[in-house]
């Protein structure tokens, strides 16, 4: 059975921070018949948001791991991926865009396009992903839809046109006006599901009239036929207006924008006929991967049922019956018992059940076809694999995972917890990319990693309460690193003689900084004075120095590493003698090369209420922060500031206490700087004692 994918939908729904995604997914889900009752977020009912299954989204109303549903709205099928807002939550945002055709950009009334929108908006940008607006929250008081359309332009540079008006704003928030079909609509029910479509009051005809005019105009761009139209002064129709606005959303060229109150229960079907009606189905989406055979050239993969498969792993969940993997199929059709291969692998994995996946209940089908989102049982894999029909050997692109910044130590207390404990980092690690844990050599300690405080806290809540592992954790500690500020010659030989063949090799060269990456080696050698079979180990050598500097033991970065003489000796020399000789220069060098430490700096926007400024921008100050910028919108005040992250720790209790609890903030990854003196002193006795306490 061949299935139509023009009939199907692949959407985000992605945000700030409490923009009403998932209330807006909710809402979604309800008018769709998915649910028969609607839960809110904080709701006192106690059930808490569909797509909030987890406990302790539930606890704090935020969304950590997004969730996958699929709804059905005047015969299409919707596979709706609600993601987090919060940035330390970052890679499941990623890896829902990178499976998805197009997405839904909620932006708040009164917030207006606020920082996290901001990286969101530069996510979908990379991977090219269309979108619609809906600008949510109309009933509050403040709410200024056009304030937040200058933004998208200004802000993000977005093409944005209004596509619907509302009929009264904050508390009179009655319906909205169609400015493509020209009708206002209007919610009635308890929950707004009966949709009444009546004439556009005479006080909004002017208004309704002249936004039309400038959406047409933004709209003939895409459209000869509607060019043509407005030339012969012809009436426009809406399917006319609507094919032109579609052909510009598709290139990412236009942004339609949408209002309305998903908590209201306004504006919530309009959105849903314009996801239908404007974001791409999965054919109109180039996907590629890469043909492994042919130097990883890029190939186009056809949203073809009948075609060998491709898929691919975008999450992993451990459920209670073993490991659940959500995929997306963009080739072939994905069927019980067929076989496939995992590319990274080379295992074959013969598929067991396959399920359609409803927030966290599930449903049996037989197939997943091209175009489609589904999960898979039992099956070994990571996130980010691919899955191909035997024979193929392709790949798809890889998702684009940050560094972490800040790391804990955590230990468990007693046998039971090392035992739990342990499962659970081995299970958070698959699933969540930029979640990483080792185990530090010199101290003995479990290390994790992630993306900030809150996404620490989350995993270690987590592991108390999912595997009941009881855990302590340490410090946060900060990701340092080290680098060079000037160049520096080296010249050292390597030589050991014992009984039978010795080891020798002398390296030349010098180091310099670089800002073109972590590590550069260029090999400049002429006349063979360092053999060709050598050279690797010599660049061997000189990485094995990276992992930790030899200033205070944080890694090393932006260092250009270049050999331009050196000697041999025909019996003694080996791999060991110029990888040993490479360390030895690399120290020599690296002595006196001025060596620094860089700390993270992040990042950091704080949203305040204006009579707060003043303190918050104390605290940033006090923080070691540069005010990179402070602007009123409305009655809130934005700050962006540079923090290093080092002075960040246990700030959102400050700032809470400090401005009643109305102030929030949101920080991400920015760059890495270098550390004022004084703290490079306490870093460097810190260091000493802890060597101290080692020895």
């Amino acid at each position: 059975m061949k299935k139509d994918d023009r009939k199907v939908r692949n959407i985000g729904i992605s945000a700030h921070i409490d923009s009403g995604k998932t209330t807006l997914t909710e809402r979604i889900l309800y008018y769709t018949k998915r649910i028969h009752a609607i839960h809110d977020v904080k709701g006192k009912d106690g059930i808490g948001a569909t797509m909030d299954s987890m406990e302790l989204e539930k606890e704090r109303g935020i969304t950590i791991a997004s969730a996958a549903t699929y709804c059905e709205w005047q015969e299409h099928e919707i596979n709706i991926i609600d993601t987090p807002g919060h940035v330390d939550f970052t890679v499941e945002v990623e890896r829902s865009l990178r499976v998805l055709d197009g997405a839904v950009l909620v932006l708040c009334a009164v917030g207006g396009v606020q920082s996290q929108s901001i990286t969101v908006d530069q996510q979908m940008k990379r991977y090219k992903i269309p979108c619609i607006a809906f600008i949510n929250k109309c009933d509050r008081s403040g709410a200024n839809p056009d304030r937040v359309i200058s933004q998208l332009k200004s802000k993000l540079g977005h093409n944005a046109v209004t596509t619907q008006i509302p009929i009264g704003l904050e508390m009179n928030l009655k319906g909205v006006v169609d400015l493509i079909a020209m009708k206002a609509i209007y919610f009635d029910g308890e929950n707004g599901e009966n949709v009444r479509v009546e004439s556009i009051p005479e006080s909004l005809l002017a208004e309704a009239a002249a936004k039309r005019e400038k959406l047409i105009d933004a709209a003939s761009l895409f459209s000869d036929e509607l060019t043509e139209a407005i030339l012969e002064e012809r009436e426009i129709t809406e399917d006319l207006l609507a094919d032109a606005l579609r052909v510009g959303t598709l290139r990412r060229e236009i942004t339609p924008v949408f209002v309305g109150s998903a908590y209201k229960n306004k504006g919530v079907q309009p959105l849903l006929d314009a996801v239908t009606r404007l974001l791409p189905c999965p054919s109109d989406v180039e996907n590629e991967a890469l043909d492994m055979d042919n130097n990883e050239s890029p190939v186009i993969l056809p949203s073809d049922p009948e075609k060998p498969v491709v898929a691919l792993a975008f999450k992993l969940e451990d459920g209670p019956y073993g490991q659940l993997t959500y995929i997306r199929v963009y080739q072939g059709t994905l069927a019980k018992g067929s076989t496939i291969v995992n590319m990274r692998t080379g295992k074959k994995i013969k598929v067991g059940r396959v399920v359609r996946m409803h927030a966290d209940q599930m449903e049996d089908v037989a197939a997943v076809s091209a175009g489609y989102i589904g999960a898979l049982f039992g099956v070994d894999c990571a996130s980010g694999d691919t899955f191909v029909s035997q024979g193929l050997n392709l790949t798809m692109t890889s998702m684009f995972v940050p560094e972490p910044v800040i790391s804990l130590a955590i230990a468990p207390k007693d046998n039971k917890s090392q035992i739990n404990m342990s499962k659970a980092l081995s299970r958070f690690t698959k699933e969540d990319p930029t979640f990483k844990t080792y185990v530090d050599h010199e101290t003995n300690e479990t290390i994790i990693e992630g993306m900030g405080e809150l996404h620490l806290e989350v995993y270690v809540e987590r592991m108390r309460r999912e595997y009941s592992a009881d855990v302590e954790t340490g410090n946060p500690r900060v990701s340092y690193r080290e680098t060079i500020t000037r160049r520096a010659e080296f010249d050292y030989i390597h030589k050991k003689q014992t009984g039978g063949s010795g080891q020798y090799g002398r390296v030349v060269g010098y180091v310099e900084p670089t800002d073109e990456g972590d590590f550069i080696f260029e090999n400049m050698i002429t006349g063979g004075a360092i053999p060709t079979q050598y050279i690797s180990a010599c660049e061997k050598g000189f990485k094995a120095c990276l992992a930790k500097g030899p200033k205070m033991e944080y890694p090393v970065t932006g260092v250009k590493v270049v050999i331009n003489d050196g000697a041999f000796h025909a019996v003694d020399s080996s791999d060991m003698a110029f990888q040993a000789a490479a360390r030895g220069a690399f120290l020599q060098g690296y002595a006196k090369a001025k060596p620094v430490i860089h700390e993270p700096i992040m990042k950091v926007v704080v949203e305040t209420p204006t009579e707060f400024q003043g303190a918050v921008m104390g605290l940033l100050n006090q923080r070691r922060g540069m005010i990179v910028g402070a602007q009123d919108e409305g009655p809130m005040c934005v700050i962006e500031a540079q923090v290093p992250l080092a002075e960040m720790f246990g700030f959102s209790t400050v700032l809470r206490s400090s401005s009643q609890g109305q102030a929030q903030f949101t920080m991400e990854f920015a760059l890495y700087k270098l550390v004022p003196q004084s703290i490079a002193d306490e870093l460097a006795e810190k260091a000493a004692k802890n060597k101290k306490n080692a020895a």
